[in-house]
């Protein structure tokens, strides 16, 4: 790890997490057969994966991942899918970034999945920092801080599945 911070989540509470949240995307669609993770590349993507391993756990979803690419600095540049788009048409999507503070990537990324028609769409997030610019909510979410402005969530995933952890610098 090498971010240095107040520690809001440690491995073990980012674990709780995660296992939470997959139980509350279970529980939303336990009526699907089938649940896309599209994950923001980065950490959202990771985040999806960690999902992904919980929900094939204690369900029985066929849960099919999906990479979304977003250009966080320009998110006005076209946003692509590692999935084409007959792969979650009609289908329940939840859109995955690993923290929630201005909205702008979740609206770009949300956008993005506008244009296909869904059965359910949902967002999950591991922080939500209640700073946001655009009208975008986390429908699932690790744990909600209000901080200043000027402070900072991060949120490291180590190579090792048991290390992770988020700061707020």
């Amino acid at each position: 790890m090498t971010t240095s911070g107040s520690i809001i989540l440690n491995k073990l509470q980012i674990s709780q997490k995660i296992r939470r949240i997959a139980y509350q995307i279970y529980e939303t669609n336990s009526s699907e057969k089938e649940v896309i993770l599209a994950g923001i590349v980065g950490n959202g993507y990771i985040f999806a994966e960690k999902l992904v391993e919980v929900l094939q756990e204690i369900s029985p979803l066929k849960v099919t991942i999906c990479k979304v690419n977003i250009d966080k600095k320009h998110p006005l540049k076209p946003v692509s899918t590692s999935l084409d788009v007959t792969d979650y048409k009609n289908k329940s999507l939840i859109l995955v970034d690993d923290v929630l503070s201005s909205g702008t990537t979740l609206i770009y990324g949300i956008k993005h999945f506008l244009d296909v028609p869904l059965k359910r769409f949902k967002t999950a997030v591991l922080v939500n920092r209640n700073h946001k610019k655009y009208p975008v909510k986390a429908d699932f979410k690790g744990i909600s801080l209000s901080t200043s402005i000027k402070e900072h969530i991060q949120v490291e995933f180590s190579t090792k599945e048991t290390e992770a952890v988020a700061y707020l610098v």
